[in-house]
């Protein structure tokens, strides 16, 4: 340290410093704003990418968010669907049961009707064939002789075995 107090030279750290000062001024004048442009420049390009992602971020849990509320809503609206379908299908079935229970009925009552009527005619063509058979009767009877009582049965016996009832 003796040895650079002793070669010291006051001209000569002056100019050293003249010089440094002039060096520091020409950097700052043509270098530093430059640099620290392009600092500032690349420090708000590093700032705008990271603003750009945060919105993309945001975005993209929007996106996700409707998506999710689309599907929910798809859901729903086809549950909404399967129970109408659902219902429609029940509905149909049961207009089909009640108009089959409807004809049914409608077949029951007419067959019921049906034979009705052919009792009726049945009972009609029975009263008319014992009516014949009871006038047959009456004129056999009548043409006999009324007097014997035996011969009265007996002839009444024949004449219901001859008559043939269906």
């Amino acid at each position: 340290m003796d040895k650079l107090l002793n070669d010291f030279s006051p001209g000569l750290f002056v100019v050293q410093t003249i010089l440094l000062l002039l060096l520091i001024l020409l950097m700052v004048k043509f270098a530093w704003k430059p640099i620290m442009n392009s600092l500032n420049e690349r420090e708000e390009g590093i700032q705008d990418a990271l603003d750009s992602a945060e919105k993309a971020k945001l975005e993209m849990q929007n996106l996700q968010a409707d998506n999710q509320k689309l599907l929910n809503d798809a859901r729903a609206e086809r549950e909404a669907m399967l129970k109408e379908a659902r219902e429609i299908k029940n509905s149909m079935i049961e207009g089909a049961k009640e108009e089959a229970q409807t004809q049914a009925n409608k077949m029951i009552a007419q067959a019921q009707e049906a034979i009705e009527s052919e009792k009726k005619s049945a009972m009609a063509e029975l009263k008319s064939h014992v009516a014949g058979l009871s006038v047959d009767i009456a004129e056999k009877v009548v043409r006999q002789e009324l007097s014997n009582k035996d011969k009265q049965l007996a002839l009444v016996e024949s004449l219901l075995g001859e008559a043939k009832l269906n």
